[in-house]
């Protein structure tokens, strides 16, 4: 902090107004001014001092959590010698503080949890902690809770401790880990009714068992099982206890996910959780519904660590199928959130029965699948009085959705045809209520692709009557109806009789507001799927398409209709192609030739994107089929409408959104015609490269880059194409050369190496050759430790296809040249990169990212493998060999082994497996 440690006084005023100022502003100044002093180095001294004056609730919670993250971050700011201090003091506060607030006790837990990991002198800490508190009965709650979150913060995300420091601790925790349970079922026996010491002691115990360091032999015969599920069976526990409880039991479930090496703990636990059932009965006739969901939970961990038992031995011992039959009876329970929690369970038994497929064994599952497809039926059911369509994006409609996702997942198991007969004739032979009707056609929409339409006299007899269906019927009914025609796509496809009928039904349905969106979704599916049926009718889509804003259509919907338009568009002949387009497309442009013109009187004018998102989609999925030397077709019409696109890029280039839309449009018509695009080449680059200079939005770069994949290879372009690259990199050098521009720009990043790559595959030599890509190769370097999806993806793509092009094949014609330029860039840059992978890898990077990483380091590998082991080994000589807190994060064994590993990988997935592994000794 500038102008040197503040004094104590002005912290609390800070501290009060953060809390208590009634100008937001004021909290703001506040927050801003105290996550400034947490980052200082006074945050140590000042957060000890407010610990010990212990002035009130406020100032000792922002000491308490400013000491934990202190720990947690910036442990490397402390000397050695005052890490005993540190632990004392730490011990001194919590002893004292005990009584002032549980959320400041659990900051302190936490922050001692973490100073114990990270501190390796402070040997058999667990050990060292009981003997020094357990006999004092008012200690007991704070000494829990450094308990609870001393497993919990083993594998924090905050806490880079390192794998070999992790496997230390375990082993330690493991060894201590029947002293601790020995200390918590001591205190059950002293808390007699104390509910909130039981909480304590079930989330304690829950913390170890997630950890997997309890002894499950030692568990299998100890007393707290027995307690847990005494609790459990009483009707008159509270509902707090019951959750503490049920989560325990949840965590001891999940830890002996390997059943047969824990054999007597899964024994005691699958009994256990059997004689539960007369508890959820009794919490359904009660209506607690916070039980029941509970008891779902237990008994689909229950079938989840027990699922491969019961597909290996069903009904045998641990694989009794009584564990279905429990999560049957909550799929009968009638609020869908208890059903809900099992969808998981009933997904990975399908997977797990389909890799297996055994006629016998699905045999026995069958009958489990047909009663959850019928609870699931029920479930889906809209209430009796429900008005109006189905709601999608409430919670109901979503777990509609999943419902959905679900049936189509495990309908396997009971045939897609028998199922979808069944539900048909539970319609025809009985009258059901609409709110059955219409969830029996939700469930049968879910499962229509997968059911076979050839010579199918059941699903042509569904289309038939659905189409018959009155007006007159409910809303939803109407609305699912028409869902359902458009997941029968293939059926109509097959059977051509049905077109007109399904396009009358569906048109009826476009020209009521709340079935709009619906129908023009299922016309756009019938567009796809029966592209050459639907030519004939392609003048009734245009008129459609020229009149889409008469209907009350959502945004998607609208440009859902003009894709089906476009990809029916592609099946007329190459003649009438152009001109259709044309007309398709005049809407759109004389919408926004009537926007510039109102910009142009009065300098505003409404959003054009709808319009661009409009022709994007016509480009997009106007794909004819244009034999070589034909003109293609498209052309014509993309050339007339550029000016319109070009001056609406001008008048919005200062707004990103409208900009990118822009683009996107462009993107979709030069990809759309190809090398047909040519005329458009220089005016198109000459208007994004001066925009780019005033604005620099990165979707400029992409669209270079799609520039870049069509005319790349084009001897007569590709001196353009580098100018354009070099004119466009200017601006966004200076851009990422501010200080945090590369995280505070991913998508620039993003755009610029997408633009580099494609040079790369187009046109390699021309790159190489240039004066600009020693400044790629080095912000590519830079841009290595960026910790976001794509942007890093794109960094590592081009640095691999780049020293790529040195590798590989010696008869293409410029293979030396490319060789040569390649050994260059690697000579100057070469360690630099190599330096910057390793310590991205182990440092900035999730490990998502390491399989790209790998590729990398292959590529230079193979590219030089001499020089790479030189590089490998200098780049491991710079990494720190032991963390702040003094334990060895990696040994020289590891160190050389690693080295090993990768420099004799004989395929790039083996040096994939040794980064993995070693990047591990620093998380």
């Amino acid at each position: 902090m500038e102008g040197g440690k503040p004094s104590l006084t002005l912290v609390y005023q800070a501290v009060q107004a953060l809390y208590h100022d009634p100008d937001p502003s004021g909290k703001e100044r506040a927050s801003l001014w105290l996550g400034e002093l947490q980052r200082s180095m006074f945050a140590w001294e000042i957060s000890d001092q407010l610990l010990q004056l212990k002035q009130d609730v406020e100032s000792c919670y922002f000491a308490a959590q400013t000491m934990k993250m202190k720990i947690q971050t910036s442990f490397y700011e402390l000397p050695p010698e005052t890490h005993n201090a540190l632990r004392d003091s730490l011990l001194t506060h919590i002893q004292n503080l005990k009584d002032l607030s549980p959320i400041i006790v659990t900051q302190l837990a936490l922050a001692i949890a973490d100073l114990a990991l990270q501190m390796a002198s402070w040997k058999g800490c667990v050990h060292t902690l009981i003997e020094k508190y357990n006999e004092d009965v008012g200690s007991m709650p704070f000494l829990i809770e450094i308990l609870t979150v001393l497993p919990e913060e083993v594998h924090s995300r905050s806490l880079r401790i390192g794998a070999n420091r992790r496997t230390e601790i375990i082993e330690d925790l493991a060894f201590y880990s029947n002293t601790v349970v020995a200390l918590l079922t001591s205190c059950v026996e002293k808390a007699g009714g104390d509910e909130k010491m039981l909480i304590k002691v079930f989330r304690c115990l829950g913390s170890w068992f997630n950890l997997g360091v309890l002894d499950s032999n030692f568990m299998a015969s100890n007393q707290l099982l027995m307690v847990l599920f005494q609790i459990l069976q009483r009707d008159e526990t509270s509902t707090n206890l019951h959750e503490a409880a049920s989560d325990c039991v949840c965590s001891a479930l999940y830890a002996i996910e390997n059943v047969d090496t824990n054999v007597a703990l899964a024994l005691q636990l699958f009994q256990g959780v059997l004689t539960l059932e007369t508890a959820y009965h009794m919490a359904v006739a009660r209506e607690d519904l916070d039980k029941v969901l509970n008891y779902c939970r237990i008994f689909t961990e229950l079938c989840e660590t027990f699922l491969e038992t019961t597909v290996r031995t069903p009904g045998q011992g641990m694989g009794d199928l009584r564990t279905l039959e429990l999560l049957l009876i909550c799929a009968g329970h009638p609020q869908y959130e208890v059903v809900e929690i099992s969808f998981n369970f009933w997904y990975r038994l399908g997977e797990h029965l389909y890799k297996i497929n055994d006629a016998n064994l699905h045999g026995v599952f069958r009958p489990y699948i047909q009663r959850l497809l019928h609870c699931l039926a029920r479930h889906c059911q809209l209430d009796p009085d429900h008005e109006g369509i189905p709601e999608e994006t409430d919670d109901f409609g979503e777990f509609r959705m999943r419902v959905s996702d679900l049936v189509k997942d495990v309908i396997f198991l009971v045939g897609s045809m028998e199922c979808f007969s069944q539900l048909y004739s539970t319609l025809k032979d009985g009258n059901p209520p609409w709110e059955v009707t219409e969830a029996v056609l939700f469930i049968m929409a879910s499962i229509a692709k997968s059911v076979d339409p050839e010579n199918n006299p059941t699903v042509a007899e569904v289309l038939q009557q659905v189409v018959l269906l009155p007006e007159s019927v409910h809303l939803a009914v109407r609305y699912t109806s028409i869902e359902l025609v458009g997941e029968m796509s293939e059926v109509v496809d097959r059977n051509p009789r049905f077109l007109d009928p399904v396009l009358n039904y569906l048109m009826k349905g476009l020209r009521e507001k709340p079935l709009a969106s619906a129908a023009a979704k299922a016309i756009h599916n019938i567009c796809s799927v029966c592209r050459d049926h639907m030519a004939q009718h392609f003048q009734g889509l245009l008129d459609i398409a020229r009149s889409l804003d008469s209907f009350a259509l959502s945004t998607e919907a609208a440009v859902g209709l003009l894709k089906g338009t476009a990809l029916v568009l592609a099946r007329l002949p190459l003649e009438k192609i152009a001109e259709c387009l044309s007309d398709l497309c005049a809407v759109q442009v004389l919408a926004l030739k009537k926007l510039l013109a109102e910009r142009s009187r009065n300098g505003k004018s409404a959003d054009p994107t709808a319009w661009l998102d409009r022709l994007a989609v016509i480009f997009r999925h106007t794909n004819p089929i244009v034999e070589n030397g034909q003109t293609h077709p498209c052309q014509k019409v993309i050339q007339e409408i550029w000016p319109v696109l070009s001056e609406t890029l001008n008048a919005h280039q200062a707004d990103n959104r409208i900009v990118e839309r822009c683009c996107r449009c462009l993107r979709f018509a030069v990809r759309c015609v190809g090398k047909g695009s040519a005329s458009l080449l220089q005016p198109l680059v000459t208007q994004m490269v001066s925009v780019y200079q005033v604005y620099p939005h990165s979707c400029f770069l992409y669209l270079g880059s799609i520039l870049v994949d069509e005319y790349g290879m084009e001897e007569g372009c590709r001196q353009g194409l580098l100018d354009m690259l070099q004119a466009l990199c200017m601006p966004t050098f200076q851009l990422l050369e501010q200080p945090n521009s590369l995280r505070n720009h991913p998508d620039t990043v993003d755009d610029l190496f997408r633009l580099a790559t494609r040079f790369v595959q187009r046109s390699p030599v021309t790159l190489l050759g240039s004066s600009i890509v020693v400044h790629i190769i080095q912000c590519a370097i830079a841009a290595t430790s960026l910790d976001h999806r794509d942007a890093n993806c794109s960094v590592m793509k081009f640095i691999r296809d780049l020293i790529h092009t040195g590798v590989g094949n010696d008869h293409e014609e410029d293979f030396a040249l490319r060789k040569r330029l390649i050994g260059q860039a690697m000579e100057q840059n070469g360690q630099q990169l190599i330096n910057q992978l390793l310590h991205s890898c182990c440092f900035c990077l999730p490990p998502y990212t390491l399989p790209d990483v790998a590729e990398v380091l292959w590529e230079v590998m193979l590219f030089d493998r001499p020089m790479f082991c030189r590089w490998l080994e200098n780049a491991l000589k710079g990494l720190p060999k032991q963390t702040a807190g003094g334990a060895v994060t990696v040994t020289h064994k590891q160190l050389t082994e690693f080295h090993k590993q990768v420099t004799s990988a004989e395929e790039c997935k083996q040096v994939c497996w040794a980064i993995r592994e070693f990047t591990r000794l620093y998380r």
